[in-house]
C-alpha cells in the first residue's frame, strides 16, 4: 500500500488510553489510495478489537460517474484486517441490503463485536434517519428504522452504541438542544423501548454543531467533533468522560490530531493504541477528506496502561464435532444479579466478542438449544487496566454423562454458605431443570489438597448439598437430584499453583438420566 505518511512525536495530555502525564509518540498515517481517493472518504467505524473497518466514500461507483470522473452518492465499503499479512485487505462495497442504489448510504456505528451496524440514509424530504442492520452469519439483514423517539422529522446524522448496547449516543438537530446539531442520549428499557433522549448539556454541546459521536468500549469516554468549542479549525475532535454520573468539560485532542481543516468521526480501538478518523487538514492527502490511522505509542512507563476494561473474545463450538455453534451470550452483574446485556456468537464462525468495563464481577453464560449452558467468571476491578482475553468455549450436548463446572457459585471462606453473587448461576441451573422436567442430576463438590481428606470431604459435601437445597427450595423435587463431596480426590489440574488450586475448588453439575 502506497501511503502518504505523517510522523509526529509529542505529548498527548488528554488521550484516554494513557495516564494524564504520559508521553506518547503519535503516528498519523494516511490509508493510501486503496482506501482514499480524490473524492471524500469519511466515517470510519471499527470493531472493538480492530479486526473490521467500514467507511463511507463519494468516489465514482457506477459506470456513468466513472466515465465522467464525477462523485457518486455515498456508499459504504468494508475491509478486514489480516493478522498474517499485518495489513488491511482491499476494501469492497458492502453488499445489499446495506447499500441501496439511489440513496446516500453512510455507516455510523458498529457494535463492539461487529455484529450490529448503524447506517444513515436520507429520505425524500431531505432529512435523514438512523437504521440498524445485523450480521446473520456472513450476510447483513434488511436494515430497520430505529423507532421514535430516536428518529424524528428532523435530521439524525450520527450514532454510537454503548458497550452493553443499551445506551445510544446520537446527533440530531431536533428542537430543545443548545443550538445546531447536538449530541443526545437514550437508553433501552426492559420493555424494549428507547427512553426520551436527554441532552448532556454544555459540557459537550454548544450553540454550534456537534457531529461524529463515539462512545469508547470502556463505556465512559465519549469522543465527538464540534465547531463550537474553542478549537484549531472547523470541526475538531474532543473528548469527555463520565465521572460519578456527570460529564467532564470537553477537551480538545490538540495537535497533531486536529488541524485548521475539519476532523470528524474519531473512533478508537478497545486497547487505546489505535484510532481512526477523517481529516481535510492533514498534509499529504489524496483529495477532499481522507481516512487516517493514528497509532499511540507510550514513550515513558506509567502506572496506568490503557482503558479500564477487559475485551473477551473467542469461538463457541460443539465439544464433540468442534463445529461452530450459534449461541447467546448473557453478561450478568453478579453483585446486582442483573442482566447487563446479551449478544450472539456468529452463526457461521461461532465468533463472539464482549467488552467488560472495569468495576464489576461478571457472569458470562453461553446457551444454545440442545446444549448445557457454559459459564465463566470475570472479575474486572475498578482499577484494572486494559486486558484482552481469549476464551474459546465448547458447549456440551444435553445428554447423559455431560457435565459442567458452575463457575459462578461462591461460598464464604471455609463454609458452605452460598454467597448472594451465586444466585444468577443458581437460577440458570434452576431454569435448566424446569425446562427439562425428566432430567436427573448429580451436584458434586471438589476442593484443593490443602487440609485433611476428612475435612475436605465434609466441606465439599456440604457445599454440594447447599446447591441442591436451593433448588429444592425453588420447587425442584429432591428425587431428581443427588449430591456428593469428593474432596480432593478428583482434581482437574495438579495442585501445584494457587491458580490450579482455584480451578480444583469447584462445584460441578452432571446429567445422570434424561
Amino acid at each position: 500500500m502506497k501511503a502518504a505518511f505523517l510522523f509526529i512525536a509529542g505529548v498527548m495530555i488528554c488521550h484516554s488510553g494513557f495516564s494524564q502525564n504520559d508521553s506518547v509518540k503519535i503516528d498519523i498515517k494516511n490509508f493510501g489510495n486503496e482506501v482514499n481517493s480524490p473524492f471524500a472518504e469519511y466515517s470510519p467505524v471499527i470493531s472493538a478489537d480492530g479486526s473490521v473497518m467500514l467507511f463511507t466514500s463519494r468516489k465514482p461507483n457506477n459506470e456513468k460517474d466513472i466515465k465522467k470522473n464525477k462523485q457518486s452518492m455515498e456508499m459504504i465499503y468494508i475491509s478486514n484486517f489480516s493478522s498474517s499479512a499485518n495489513k488491511w485487505n482491499a476494501p469492497a462495497p458492502a453488499p445489499s441490503p446495506v447499500n441501496v442504489a439511489g440513496r446516500n448510504n453512510v455507516v455510523l456505528g458498529l457494535s463492539n463485536d461487529g455484529q450490529r451496524m448503524m447506517i444513515y440514509r436520507d429520505d425524500d424530504n431531505g432529512n435523514g434517519n438512523i437504521w440498524e442492520t445485523r450480521l446473520n452469519g456472513m450476510s447483513w439483514s434488511e436494515p430497520s428504522l430505529l423507532p421514535d423517539p430516536i428518529n424524528t422529522v428532523h435530521h439524525e446524522s450520527s450514532a454510537s452504541f454503548s458497550p452493553d448496547g443499551r445506551t445510544l449516543y446520537f446527533v440530531s438537530n431536533r428542537p430543545g438542544g443548545l443550538g445546531g446539531r447536538d449530541i443526545w442520549i437514550s437508553t433501552l428499557g426492559v420493555d424494549g423501548k428507547w427512553s426520551t433522549p436527554v441532552n448532556p448539556g454544555s459540557a459537550i454541546n454548544t450553540k454550534e454543531d456537534e457531529e461524529g459521536v463515539f462512545i469508547h468500549p470502556d463505556g465512559t469516554t465519549l469522543y465527538f467533533s464540534s465547531r463550537g468549542h474553542k478549537g484549531k479549525g472547523g470541526y475538531d475532535i474532543y473528548r469527555s468522560k463520565r465521572v460519578n454520573g456527570m460529564w467532564t468539560a470537553a477537551e480538545n485532542l490538540g495537535t497533531p490530531i486536529n488541524t485548521e481543516g475539519d476532523e470528524l468521526f474519531y473512533q478508537m480501538t478497545a486497547d487505546g493504541r489505535k484510532a481512526y478518523y477523517s481529516s481535510s487538514g492533514q498534509p499529504g492527502g489524496f483529495g477532499d477528506k481522507d481516512i487516517y490511522e493514528i497509532t499511540y505509542t507510550p514513550i515513558e512507563k506509567a502506572k496506568d496502561r490503557g482503558p479500564k476494561l477487559t475485551l473477551l473474545k473467542g469461538i463457541i463450538t460443539d465439544s464433540i464435532t468442534h463445529k461452530p455453534v450459534a449461541a447467546r451470550i448473557d453478561i450478568y452483574d453478579n453483585e446486582k444479579n442483573e442482566l447487563v446485556t446479551s449478544v450472539n456468537s456468529n452463526s457461521v464462525t461461532g465468533a463472539y466478542l464482549v467488552s467488560l468495563p472495569a468495576g464489576k464481577n461478571y457472569n458470562i453464560t453461553a446457551t444454545a438449544p440442545g446444549y448445557l449452558f457454559h459459564s465463566e467468571n470475570f472479575v474486572v476491578p475498578d482499577s484494572a487496566s486494559y486486558k484482552e482475553v481469549r476464551k474459546d468455549i465448547e458447549l456440551q450436548k444435553l445428554e447423559v454423562g455431560s457435565s459442567i463446572v458452575l463457575n459462578n457459585i461462591f461460598f464464604d471462606y471455609n463454609k458452605a454458605t452460598l454467597r448472594p453473587e451465586s444466585y444468577t448461576e443458581l437460577n440458570n441451573l434452576l431454569q435448566l431443570m424446569q425446562q427439562n422436567p425428566t432430567l436427573i442430576i448429580e451436584i458434586s463438590g471438589h476442593t484443593d489438597n490443602r487440609g485433611t481428606a476428612e475435612y475436605n470431604k465434609k466441606l465439599s459435601n456440604d457445599r454440594a448439598k447447599a446447591v441442591v437445597d436451593y433448588l429444592i427450595s425453588k420447587g425442584i423435587p429432591a428425587t431428581r437430584m443427588t449430591y456428593k463431596g469428593y474432596g480432593f480426590d478428583k482434581p482437574v489440574v495438579p495442585n501445584t499453583t494457587e491458580e490450579n488450586m482455584q480451578l480444583n475448588r469447584r462445584v460441578e453439575f452432571k446429567i445422570i438420566s434424561k
